[in-house]
């Protein structure tokens, strides 16, 4: 956790409190110090190992099925680059989704990962997808919740059915504003304090489901905005240049899980994408684009049930 965002926050969560996670830095090719976590540190989780590539700027705290090591599950992970505690790069252009790709890598190699399933979230899908499409030999399956490979801009603003090239200019055109005017929004935005009630609002504005534990949102959340929000998208735009990955090129079990109601990855471009893979399986649930938080123990349960695909897929 970030030292400013400790300074304002009072309380600490019980599931964060009672959490197994554990950081560690990892240096990735180009010589950027990435911060990876764990939920399994001492390694006494017998069972497979998901490298999950995370949300833009998000941390541990945004999957709450899988902070402690009774979850079943190893998940190792990392921050992206200039946030919650990763390094900035030197060249600031060097925050492409191929450079998220190649920290995976250097993630993977740090904890001794051979060939794991990968998990994304959000934005982390495309670096999932681009890991199964360029590394197969790195990847045993894939599974998504709430992110679609390629442009991610147009497939937003999904429930408002409007069309992708219109979806797209309006995001990205939202995005760049918010880059160049981010530095004056950045000092509100970290000294906010935040707590259940601020989910509450969240939520009665259809941005957030209800979720079972509001103050882990609420941690999840402060944790989110100590990122500036001008670096913040600086990086989506960024990640957002990435070509549309070849579904041809999918050669593993995919499962990708969609929120009915999420406006950052519209359910029918999920939908579009899962048909498009040869061994690919769609499910959608009602929620948002953070689903995993709404339903932890739902999105859990497609988890390990993909896991045993995936085992017996390798089996064979």
């Amino acid at each position: 956790m970030s030292e400013r965002r400790r300074a304002t926050t009072s309380v600490i969560p019980r599931a964060v409190a009672e959490s197994t996670v554990a950081f560690r830095d990892v240096l990735s090719d180009d010589g950027t110090v990435i911060r990876a976590w764990t939920n399994d540190p001492e390694g006494v989780i017998d069972g497979q190992t998901v490298l999950l590539c995370n949300g833009l700027g998000t941390s541990p705290w945004n999957w709450p099925a899988l902070l402690h090591t009774s979850c079943g599950v190893r998940v190792v992970s990392w921050q992206h680059r200039g946030t919650t505690g990763s390094a900035r790069p030197k060249d600031p252009a060097q925050t492409t989704s191929r450079h998220f790709a190649e920290d995976a890598l250097s993630v993977m190699d740090a904890f001794a990962l051979s060939r794991p399933v990968v998990m994304g979230w959000s934005i982390g899908v495309n670096t999932a997808f681009e890991l199964a499409a360029d590394h197969p030999e790195r990847v045993s399956g894939v599974f998504g919740v709430a992110g679609v490979p390629g442009d991610t801009f147009r497939s937003m603003l999904g429930p408002l059915r409007l069309p992708a090239p219109a979806a797209g200019v309006v995001t990205r055109t939202a995005s760049k504003v918010l880059r160049r005017t981010g530095a004056l929004i950045t000092p509100l935005a970290t000294r906010l304090e935040l707590g259940p009630r601020a989910i509450e609002a969240f939520s009665k504005a259809g941005l957030i489901g209800k979720v079972p534990d509001p103050e882990l949102a609420a941690m999840a959340l402060s944790e989110f905005l100590t990122t500036p929000v001008e670096w913040y998208f600086h990086l989506a735009l960024r990640t957002s240049q990435r070509r549309s990955v070849s579904l041809r090129r999918i050669k593993v079990p995919v499962t990708l899980v969609a929120g009915s109601r999420d406006l950052i990855a519209g359910a029918r471009h999920m939908a579009r994408v899962a048909e498009g893979v040869k061994d690919g399986t769609y499910v959608e649930l009602d929620g948002t684009h953070f689903v995993q938080m709404e339903q932890p123990d739902r999105v859990h349960r497609l988890l390990v049930a993909f896991l045993a695909r995936v085992a017996e897929h390798q089996r064979a």
